[in-house]
C-alpha cells in the first residue's frame, strides 16, 4: 500500500500499489530491482531459507504482475477510462522492460530464475491474436438492416462492421499507448485481415447462392478496401502489404460467379425493355411526344441499366476489362433491335413512320454512348454494335426519304436537259421539295438535321448525276456561260432552302459551284486548275466523271480532255490515300 505522510504521498510505494493502481511498469521496475537482489547482488551472509522464501515470494509478485497485464491488454479495444488508458500505456512499458531483461539473462553466464525468459512480447502477440479472434467470432448483435439478411450475409456483415470500429480504435486510442518501433497499427491490421480473410475462405468454399456471391465479392473487393482507404486508416496502415483477402482461385470463382449473374441480369433488364417498345407496336400506339418530336424510351432506358451495372461491376471488381465482360452479349440484344426496325419498316403500318422517327432519336443516343463511353464494352462488341446501328440509321433514312424522291423524281428528269436552263423548272423542284420537307419533321432536332443533310446530299448526287448524263449540249461559250449560271443559282438556292431547315451540309454547294465552274472556263489551263481543285477537295472524283462534264462542252477537242485528266491523275494518287475523304462522286455511276 502507499504510507502517506501529511498531505503529500511518501516515496515508498509498495508492490501492491503500483497493482492496485495499474502502475505496471513501476511494479516491473519494482521486481526487477528484486531479482537483481536475489540473483545478482545475493552475498554468503544472505540465509538459504531467506533465500528460498524471498525466491517464492518474488515469483508470485511476477504471476500477480502477469495476470493485471493480460487484463488489461485484453481490454485494449474496449478502454472505457483514461486510467485503463494509463494503464496500457504502463503495461506496453512492462511488456518491453521483461523483454530487455529476457535479453540481459542471455547474454550472462549465470542460472536464470525458472520465469526467465518470461518471453512477455511473444505472448503479448498471442493475446492480441485471440482478442481480435474472439471479437470477429463474436461480433456486436447486428444492426435492424441486417434483419432480413442471409446468415452468410450478416455474419460478414457484422465481421465487417468490428473490424472498421476496431482499426478506428486502435489508430485513435491504442497507438498513443505504444512506442513508434512497435508499429502497433500495422500489427493489429495484419491479425485483423488474416483473421477476417480465415472467416471468408471458409464461407467462400461453400456453394453460394447468387446474392451471398455478390456481397461477399463486394466485401472483398469493394468494401474492405474502402475501410482500409480512409483517410485515418491509410495514414497509418501499410494496406498494400496485407494482399488480397481471398487467395486467387477462389476469387477468380467468385468473380466469374458474379459477373455471369450481372451479365445474365442486364440481358433480362434491356430485353424488357424492348419486349415493352414491339408491344406498343403491335398494338397500334405511336410513340409519344416530346417538343412536337417522336421519342422512345428504349435508348434512355437500355443506357441507365448498362452505365449502372457495368459502373458498379468495375467498383467492385476493380478491373475495367472484367466489368467489360457484362456487356459482351449486347450485340444480340442490337440485332433484336435491329430486326424490330426492319420490321417496322417492312410492314409500312400506319404508324412505321412515328416509330422510325423515334428509333432514329434512339440510335443516335446508342452511337453517343458507345463512343463517349467506350470503356464499358470489349472493342468488338462495341465496333459491331455501331456498324448495326449505321445500318439502322442508312435503313431508316432510306425509309423516309424514298417517297420524297418519288415526288421529286419528275423535276429531277428535266435537270441536264434543255428545259433545264429554264428558271422555272428548278423552281418547281424548290417548291415540291419544301413541301415535302414538312413531312419529314417528327424526329428529334439533331436527327432531323442529319435526315435532311442525308436528302440535301442525295439531292445533290442526283442533280449532278442527271447532269453528267450529257443531255445537254453546250456547244459554245454563251451556253457554256448560261450553264455556268443556272448550277451556280441552283447551287444556292438549294443550299438556302435547306440551310432554312437546319441542314449543316454547306460543302454540298461547293461541288455544284466548282463544277459551275468548270462548264464557264474556255482555256485549257485554267480548267486544269479548277479540275484538281475539285479533285483535291473530293478525291472519289474519277477520270470517267471528268470525262462526262468535259463532254458537255462539246468545243473542247478529245486531245484537251485528255490532257485534263491526266492532270487529274497526277494529283489522285496522294489524295486519295487519306482515309478520311469525303465521298461525293463514287455515288455517281457514270458510262
Amino acid at each position: 500500500m502507499w504510507t502517506w505522510s501529511g498531505s503529500s504521498t511518501t516515496v515508498n510505494p509498495t508492490f501492491e500499489g503500483y497493482l492496485e493502481r495499474q502502475y505496471l511498469f513501476e511494479a516491473t521496475q519494482q521486481l526487477m530491482k528484486r531479482e537483481k537482489h536475489l540473483f545478482g547482488e545475493k552475498t554468503e551472509a544472505d540465509g538459504l531459507k531467506d533465500h528460498e522464501e524471498a525466491v517464492k515470494k518474488l515469483a508470485a509478485d511476477h504471476k500477480a504482475l502477469e495476470e493485471h497485464v493480460w487484463q488489461i491488454l485484453q481490454k485494449s479495444l474496449s478502454l472505457s477510462t483514461e486510467e485503463e488508458v494509463s494503464a496500457l500505456t504502463s503495461a506496453v512499458k512492462a511488456i518491453n522492460l521483461e523483454e530487455e531483461q529476457d535479453q540481459l539473462w542471455g547474454q550472462i553466464c549465470r542460472t536464470p530464475p525458472a520465469w526467465r525468459p518470461k518471453k512477455w512480447k511473444e505472448h503479448h502477440d498471442k493475446v492480441l491474436h485471440e482478442l481480435v479472434y474472439s471479437r470477429l467470432e463474436n461480433p456486436s448483435s447486428p444492426t435492424g438492416d441486417q434483419v432480413n439478411q442471409s446468415p452468410i450475409r450478416a455474419d460478414v456483415q457484422s465481421m465487417g462492421r468490428q473490424l472498421k470500429e476496431d482499426l478506428q480504435w486502435v489508430v485513435e486510442v491504442v497507438k498513443n499507448c505504444y512506442p513508434p518501433e512497435m508499429d502497433i497499427c500495422n500489427f493489429y491490421a495484419r491479425q485483423y485481415h488474416q483473421t477476417f480473410s480465415a472467416r471468408l475462405k471458409k464461407i467462400a468454399d461453400f456453394v453460394l447462392d447468387d446474392k451471398d456471391c455478390s456481397f461477399l465479392l463486394r466485401w472483398v473487393k469493394e468494401f474492405y478496401p474502402e475501410i482500409l482507404e480512409k483517410a485515418e486508416l491509410a495514414s497509418n496502415i501499410n494496406t498494400e502489404a496485407l494482399g488480397n483477402l481471398l487467395p486467387d482461385e477462389l476469387l477468380k470463382a467468385l468473380e466469374e460467379q458474379y459477373l455471369s449473374k450481372q451479365q445474365s441480369d442486364l440481358m433480362i433488364y434491356i430485353g424488357r425493355v424492348l419486349d415493352e417498345a414491339k408491344k406498343e407496336w403491335d398494338q397500334g400506339k405511336e410513340p409519344r411526344r416530346d417538343d412536337g418530336c417522336y421519342v422512345s424510351p428504349v435508348a434512355y432506358d437500355v443506357i441507365q441499366f448498362i452505365n449502372g451495372i457495368v459502373t458498379s461491376a468495375h467498383i467492385t471488381v476493380r478491373d475495367p476489362h472484367k466489368a467489360q465482360e457484362i456487356t459482351s452479349n449486347l450485340t444480340d440484344f442490337m440485332q433484336r433491335y435491329q430486326k424490330f426496325h426492319k420490321d417496322v419498316i417492312k410492314q409500312n403500318k400506319r404508324h412505321s413512320k412515328a416509330f422510325i422517327k423515334a428509333n432514329l432519336s434512339c440510335v443516335k443516343q446508342f452511337r453517343d454512348f458507345l463512343i463517349m463511353e467506350s470503356h464499358l464494352f470489349p472493342e468488338n462488341v462495341r465496333e459491331n454494335c455501331l456498324r448495326g446501328l449505321t445500318e439502322m440509321k442508312q435503313s431508316a433514312h432510306t425509309y423516309l426519304l424514298t417517297p420524297v424522291h418519288k415526288i421529286l423524281k419528275p423535276h429531277y428528269q428535266k435537270v441536264g436537259t434543255s428545259d433545264w436552263l429554264k428558271k422555272n423548272t428548278f423552281e418547281k423542284l424548290l417548291n415540291s421539295t419544301e413541301d415535302v420537307l414538312q413531312e419529314l419533321q417528327g424526329s428529334t432536332q439533331s436527327c432531323h438535321q442529319e435526315l435532311i443533310g442525308q436528302l440535301q446530299q442525295e439531292m445533290t448526287v442526283e442533280y449532278v448525276r442527271r447532269l453528267l448524263k450529257g443531255e445537254v449540249k453546250l456547244k459554245d461559250k454563251d451556253r457554256q456561260l448560261k450553264a455556268y449560271m443556272t448550277v451556280k443559282e441552283n447551287a444556292e438556292r438549294l443550299h438556302e432552302l435547306f440551310a432554312r431547315m437546319g441542314s449543316k451540309q454547306d460543302w454540298l454547294k461547293e461541288i455544284l459551284t466548282k463544277i459551275a465552274e468548270v462548264l464557264k472556263l474556255q482555256d485549257i489551263p485554267a480548267i486544269q486548275m479548277q479540275i484538281v481543285s475539285l479533285g483535291s477537295a473530293y478525291p472519289d472524283l474519277s477520270e470517267k466523271h471528268v470525262s462526262a462534264l468535259l463532254k458537255l462542252k462539246t468545243n473542247l477537242s478529245k486531245a484537251d480532255r485528255k490532257i485534263v485528266k491526266t492532270t487529274l491523275s497526277d494529283t489522285l494518287k496522294e489524295s486519295r490515300a487519306d482515309p478520311g475523304i469525303r465521298k461525293f462522286f463514287s455515288k455517281i455511276k457514270v458510262r
